[in-house]
């Protein structure tokens, strides 16, 4: 496998890197229990590039390539991934405005989301519709200059914090041909939000229903051609997923370090619980489960960089990377005994962090059945 960074990647992530260890890591703990979106440190990661990476320089982006964005967020998750998962949720709005945008469009929102003096959540999930994204109901009708939209988003990450909503709705007929997409500002009249929800994990980026009742966005804020939304949409999926996929692998080897050295501290019996024998062997499938986990990522990254990663590939390293996450954390969570369901350590936080992440960006159950399509 010819993976090699060049060495301005090799920059970008120990500079991500640095950063990471230095600004988020220590605070994460304390956005967690307090459910803080952390304001301050995204916009001091903005001040690095990291809120813009797919943006042209003209417009305040770092114009940079998937694979450096890549590299990036696996340092960031590294140190808080919740915070950096809403990072990427904001990198993939202006990326879609930067992409399929006006001139005009791009010099309006793009120089605000790049610095993050914005902020920007993307809807498509809706109570309805999930997984299955074709289905959403979230209609638009054109009314002169204005649509008007009703319909109700689900699930939204930054919901009510966020200031430009790119959200996907029907402008057409049942299916994928009848969806555009249309930015909302937070200011549009007819546009509200539920209460902030109660969730199991990933209490740093705040969630909430995103709802329109009349709401009247103008026409010169839907970006591409009316029924052009859905192809938009998936042309980004195969970077959302791998960049899930990428969060599972650094948790995955996360959990191991901090379980192998807490089980070399822990005595039980009298020596060290990583001298018991069910310990090594839970470690050691555990360790093996992180290395070809790294493995398979490092292929996807490969492909993606040169434009091979497919659809079916990139549902592969989601479901599966995410199942290891999942298991992996089971199984340290275990070795710590009671220790490990305290929140005041690492893994307890780390466990509940992973559990959506099976469920995020397309249910694992849904990318088996983009998989079995494809074979």
């Amino acid at each position: 496998m010819d993976f090699e960074l060049s060495d301005e990647q090799r920059a970008f992530a120990e500079t991500a890197r640095a950063f990471a260890r230095e600004e988020w890591l220590p605070q994460a703990p304390g956005w967690d229990e307090r459910g803080e979106f952390p304001v301050a440190a995204l916009r001091a990661a903005a001040e690095l590039g990291f809120a813009g990476i797919y943006v042209g320089e003209e417009f305040g982006g770092s114009g940079l390539g998937r694979l450096d964005a890549t590299v990036i967020f696996e340092e960031l998750a590294a140190a808080c991934v919740s915070t950096a998962a809403y990072l990427s949720i904001h990198n993939m709005a202006a990326w879609m405005i930067d992409r399929f945008g006006t001139r005009e469009q791009r010099a309006r929102f793009l120089p605000k989301l790049t610095t993050m003096a914005h902020f920007a959540s993307y809807c498509l999930t809706e109570p309805g519709s999930g997984s299955d994204a074709a289905a959403l109901a979230t209609k638009a009708v054109r009314d002169g200059d204005k649509y008007v939209l009703n319909g109700t988003k689900a699930f939204i990450s930054g919901g009510s914090v966020s200031d430009v909503y790119v959200a996907m709705v029907r402008t057409g007929g049942a299916g994928a041909k009848g969806i555009s997409c249309l930015v909302v500002e937070k200011d549009a009249p007819g546009l509200s939000f539920g209460k902030k929800e109660k969730k199991l994990g990933w209490n740093s980026q705040p969630t909430a229903m995103v709802m329109f009742e009349d709401c009247r966005v103008p026409v010169a804020n839907r970006i591409g051609d009316e029924g052009a939304g859905f192809p938009a949409l998936m042309n980004q999926m195969p970077q959302e997923r791998l960049i899930l996929a990428v969060n599972a692998v650094v948790q995955t080897e996360k959990a191991v370090q901090l379980t192998l050295a807490y089980t070399k501290e822990r005595k039980v019996f009298g020596k060290p619980l990583y001298d018991q024998q069910n310990t090594r062997f839970v470690l050691a499938e555990c360790a093996t489960l992180a290395r070809a986990a790294r493995l398979f990522i490092d292929h996807c990254i490969v492909a993606h960089a040169r434009g091979q990663l497919d659809n079916k590939t990139a549902a592969m390293a989601k479901w599966w990377l995410t199942d290891v996450q999942c298991k992996v954390l089971d199984e340290c969570v275990q070795l710590f005994g009671g220790y490990g369901y305290m929140e005041e350590y690492p893994i307890a936080r780390m466990y509940a962090d992973a559990r959506v992440q099976k469920i995020y960006g397309g249910a694992n159950e849904i990318m088996k059945e983009i998989i079995a399509r494809a074979l």
